[in-house]
């Protein structure tokens, strides 16, 4: 575990402001690859704060489905298209901005009038189009949060003007990781993990893994140093009722199956690594549809993602 390190291979902005970056950590201990990999990728995906639009205001506009003279899109599809704007702010704090634009205009992100803590990362994103000389005006409202928020989990006091949206905060778009083994000359095995990082470009790959890191640091030390004693007793008598399994309840959507066996194996009602571990490689065979191909296929996956074998 001394010789343990992480080294950036590869490090990208891609269409649209978004950012890719490869990472590597060395010289794990057999295992430890899926664990630092699986509790990354969640962190990642699903822990990580952004700001997005979460209201907007149109002048003469009081419902979703209006359309505005000389606009060639209706609302809704204006509301679609501002979900694609991406920000970065120095703050966390709610914030306001305008956009008022006179025809005939082609109206892109980098036209609103933000407040000073606040920054596009794709000013040529597309809103919409006015024909006539007609004037489009719009005041927004950015808020910061976490995950995904639904239009109808939204409520403020200013609400009453405000057309809600469904809001994405999430900054990071996809992660992958894959795990080699490493054989010295003595034949001891060690790990190696290859993590992939996509994020909107709100925020560097380099700094996305480290914000993930540091969360899942804060959370263990808070489970060492807050420890309740008065709950100890209870958590003993839990644990004995508790099965440990670490791959139990994974979803067999993680596996990323083809379509194929992932179909195969929904229609027999598997729908986590523990109901596929019940069956032998023999009886996944015999499932309906369900060929040598698709066979080798999960035996596969379950052994490069999961350190699985079955035998």
């Amino acid at each position: 575990m001394n010789n343990i390190s992480i080294k950036c291979l590869k490090l990208e902005k891609i269409q649209s402001g978004s950012c890719y970056g490869q990472f590597l950590i060395n010289s794990l201990k057999p295992g430890q690859g899926i664990t630092i990999g699986n509790q990354l990728r969640r962190v990642l995906l699903g822990d990580l704060g952004g700001i997005a639009i979460s209201a907007v205001r149109i002048a003469g506009v009081s419902h979703e489905f209006s359309t505005i003279p000389g606009v060639r899109e209706d609302i809704l599809e204006i509301l679609l298209n501002l979900k694609g704007i991406v920000f970065k702010s120095k703050t966390q704090d709610t914030q306001f901005g305008r956009l008022k634009i006179q025809g005939p205009s082609v109206i892109t992100a980098d036209l609103i009038q933000l407040p000073q803590n606040l920054e596009i990362v794709n000013p040529n994103h597309y809103i919409a189009t006015i024909s006539t000389s007609n004037i489009l005006e719009i005041e927004f409202k950015f808020e910061y949060g976490v995950g995904y928020k639904l239009a109808s989990q939204t409520f403020s006091d200013e609400a009453e003007n405000y057309l809600q949206l469904d809001t994405s905060f999430m900054p990071v778009q996809k992660v992958d990781f894959k795990i080699e083994n490493v054989y010295d000359t003595t034949n001891n095995i060690t790990e190696r993990l290859f993590i992939d990082i996509w994020t909107n470009g709100s925020i560097s790959p380099n700094d996305a893994l480290e914000s993930a890191a540091q969360i899942i640091i804060d959370l263990f030390t808070l489970l060492i140093h807050n420890k309740d004693k008065n709950e100890d007793n209870s958590l003993e008598k839990q644990t004995h009722s508790l099965s440990i399994e670490p791959y139990t309840n994974i979803a067999i959507e993680e596996l990323q199956l083809s379509v194929r066996a992932y179909n195969c194996l929904k229609k027999a009602q598997i729908n986590t690594v523990g109901d596929l571990l019940q069956y032998s490689p023999e009886k996944l065979q015999e499932l309906k549809n369900f060929g040598r191909k698709s066979a080798d296929e999960v035996f596969s996956t379950l052994k490069n993602k999961l350190g699985i074998i079955l035998k």
